[in-house]
């Protein structure tokens, strides 16, 4: 037993004295390490800075920094390494990184996708910092894109994190992408109204709305003969495009229209529906023979032509009759009733 223990402490000691060997290296090393840890800080925001002021050039400026600043970080943690262990080589690192590589891709798959999908993103610019876009039912400002996710900031304040991943591999809707954007509203007016004039003061009020861009020029169609109105699109060119303007800009063009088309008496009619009753058409609209109106004919019949006020008088002549067989049947009751108590 006492042998184990001296052994055990012989152990312990050689360890001690090992370590006390390397602790000055150690401390070079990490020393080493923590200023080209700084300097790869330093690296990354004078890159950036570089490139803060140019919109096209600020995604560049952030990927190379990040490359920087892990490469840095990478040869800085290769000469600590050779300073606390000196007999490591180059080649050793590299097989080492390469097996840990392998591993590492495996365990952290969805991380290193949506790592490379954001670097590709940084550099292919689908979108930049401060455009506007859609991905499915989310809007907003582009806040970051980061080497894993992109931030976007809701119109109504929120912030949505989206994985880099999703974003390239997906469709997504630049709405700041260019300088100009076009907005469009369907606008119903009545049957009977003159389309042309229509057209016109449509024009008129666009025209006279402040924000509305002469070039490229707005314009009126019509898109759909409705079941109550004729649609006419109203169509306008806005810049710049963003949120704030398109709204602002759209409730004045429809104000305007608004106003202007019914101080001419052009009619903005509410969704109607028409009901045809079978009985109120005439013997001679057509071929009575098929069927009218959602009405079938039947085997050798024709639909007979009628009106609701010959089926109002029919009804009430049926409730008549029902209240006569009422009245009747009272009195018969009342004249039966005094011969029994007799």
């Amino acid at each position: 037993m006492n042998t184990e223990v001296a052994t055990f402490i012989d152990k312990m000691q050689t360890m001690l004295n090992g370590f006390i060997a390397l602790l000055p290296n150690i401390i070079l090393a990490l020393i080493v390490f923590t200023i080209f840890f700084f300097v790869a800080r330093t690296i990354k925001k004078v890159v950036r800075n570089l490139t803060r002021d140019r919109r096209q050039a600020r995604n560049l400026g952030m990927v190379l920094g990040r490359l920087a600043q892990g490469t840095t970080i990478l040869v800085g943690l290769f000469i600590a390494l050779s300073i606390v262990i000196p007999s490591l080589k180059a080649s050793d690192l590299v097989q080492l990184l390469g097996i840990s590589g392998v591993a590492i891709g495996f365990a952290f798959r969805d991380i290193l996708q949506n790592f490379l999908a954001g670097i590709l993103i940084l550099l292919t610019e689908p979108f930049q910092l401060d455009d506007q876009i859609v991905f499915k039912s989310f809007e907003g400002t582009v806040e970051n894109i980061q080497t894993r996710a992109t931030t976007l900031r809701t119109y109504d304040g929120r912030r949505i994190v989206i994985p880099n991943s999703e974003l390239f591999t997906n469709a997504v809707t630049v709405n700041t992408a260019f300088e100009n954007r076009r907005l469009e509203y369907d606008i119903g007016i009545g049957y009977g109204d003159d389309i042309d004039e229509t057209r016109r003061l449509i024009l008129e009020a666009m025209h006279q709305t402040n924000g509305v861009l002469e070039t490229p020029a707005p314009d009126a169609i019509v898109v759909e003969l409705a079941g109550s109105t004729v649609n006419i699109r109203a169509r306008w060119w806005v810049a710049p495009p963003r949120r704030i303007d398109v709204l602002d800009l759209q409730d004045r063009v429809l104000t305007n229209i608004k106003n202007k088309l019914m101080a001419n008496g052009i009619d903005l009619p509410f969704p109607t529906q028409q009901i045809l009753f079978h009985d109120q058409t005439e013997a001679t609209d057509g071929d009575r023979t098929r069927q009218r109106e959602g009405w079938p004919a039947g085997k050798g019949k024709v639909p007979q032509s009628g009106s609701i006020s010959s089926s109002l008088k029919q009804l009430a002549e049926i409730k008549a009759q029902q209240h006569g067989s009422e009245r009747d049947s009272e009195k018969h009751s009342l004249e039966e009733k005094p011969t029994n108590e007799n």
